[in-house]
């Protein structure tokens, strides 16, 4: 009998976050061919098996909120034990279990169980670590903590069957690790969750409607540590005398905060709060713009890949990238003529690329997004997802009947 497929997120509908998208759509995906069954750490998330689709298992979990650091540590730590413990009940020799990079502590505890009951295991690398960390000054590159994670890194990454990569740039990080080969890693880029096509601006439109200017900057999603909002309101403040370009921003995390506290300071007429923008509202709020923004901290190539890149594209819009040349974002930019790369902690050439936007003619840029959010659709990446899985099923069903 073929082995099941163990699916461990943290994040999982009805949570409405990105990662809970991903990791349900993942699941459905390969319960299509094979066994799933869901370990999920959100609340009122559990569901039976139906024909077709995977049973959900909910783990108790405790989620404090994001800025009650040393809590909310506990709890994924808590979390963590809680899922090895049920792992090492639920899995069997020949299963496959993947997982994501959320919480941090959550991947060395799937593939610890999984070698313990002689199954594959999958990494799904969102977020690497501790680079992610020092990246957003909470480590320094040589202190105790970074080397010991990196130490435990090694066990880990020798230990997992594959480890998948959503950005280019990560391959390179990875393949330091003695535990990690070329052959074990898989690209498998996210996907945008919005239909491609061309939204047209329009003076209708509820997020606009009330702007004056003729050019609207945007900004969108979480703003985590390694986001730099402080360069983002830098560069509003440069062009706070030009009457037509507005900045449009809004979010959730530690760095919309941030930019809430500067906004409530300086008071600036160009700039415009919007509190997180419910599902049902993005693609509207996404049309709102011309440009968008992502503004990445220094030396974030490899780290981390935004997800909300690809539905900026869907709706046929420019963007503006604050980070390094390499980065997986940067790249598609770059190769596609999408819209402006800017290196990071650099304000004033930030206002620059803005103000060349504004002038930019060049019709063909949405058309040329909207073709490149085709390239990375939901069907591409979830079948890719699904050969992976099947491949590893099938390896463990061959070594366990030898």
């Amino acid at each position: 009998m073929p082995g099941k497929v163990v699916v461990v997120s943290q994040h999982y509908p009805p949570d409405h976050s990105t990662t809970a998208a991903i990791m349900a759509a993942i699941a459905n995906r390969i319960a299509e061919e094979a066994e799933v069954l869901v370990l999920s750490g959100f609340a009122g998330s559990a569901s039976p098996a139906v024909s077709g689709r995977p049973q959900v298992v909910e783990i108790r979990n405790w989620m404090p909120g994001k800025a009650a650091l040393i809590k909310r540590a506990a709890g994924e730590l808590l979390f963590t034990v809680r899922t090895f413990l049920t792992m090492l009940s639920r899995l069997r020799h020949g299963d496959v279990a993947l997982t994501v990079t959320a919480p941090f502590m959550l991947p060395y505890a799937v593939a610890a169980a999984a070698r313990l009951k002689r199954a594959r295991s999958v990494l799904i690398l969102h977020d690497l670590f501790p680079d992610v960390l020092v990246a957003a000054g909470l480590l320094k590159p040589k202190s105790f903590v970074a080397i010991a994670m990196c130490a435990v890194n090694t066990l880990m990454f020798r230990a997992l069957t594959a480890v998948v990569i959503i950005g280019r740039d990560t391959e390179k990080l990875l393949l330091r690790y003695r535990g990690i080969t070329p052959d074990k890693i898989s690209f498998i880029p996210n996907w945008a969750t919005l239909a491609p096509a061309v939204r047209p601006i329009s003076p209708d439109n509820p997020f606009r409607g009330k702007l004056a200017a003729r050019f609207v900057v945007g900004l969108s999603g979480n703003l985590g540590f390694t986001h730099d909002p402080v360069l983002v309101f830098e560069a509003a403040r440069s062009l706070r005398d030009d009457p037509d370009i507005h900045f449009l921003l809004s979010g959730w995390g530690v760095g919309f905060e941030r930019l809430k506290e500067m906004q409530f300071e300086a008071r600036l007429a160009n700039v415009t709060l919007v509190e997180r923008v419910a599902d049902e509202d993005l693609e509207a709020f996404l049309a709102a713009a011309n440009v968008w923004l992502i503004p990445y901290r220094k030396d974030v190539s490899g780290v981390s890949v935004p997800s909300r890149f690809y539905n900026l594209l869907a709706v046929g819009r420019p963007v503006i990238l604050v980070s390094e040349p390499e980065v997986e974002a940067a790249l598609t930019v770059a190769e596609n003529n999408l819209g402006w790369v800017v290196m990071p902690g650099r304000p004033d050439r930030l206002a620059d690329a803005i103000r060349s936007a504004a002038r930019c003619e060049d019709a063909g840029m949405a058309e040329r997004a909207v073709a490149a959010a085709a390239n990375f659709s939901a069907e591409r990446a979830l079948d890719s997802y699904a050969a992976l899985v099947q491949r590893l099923l099938r390896g463990a069903e061959s070594e366990r009947t030898r």
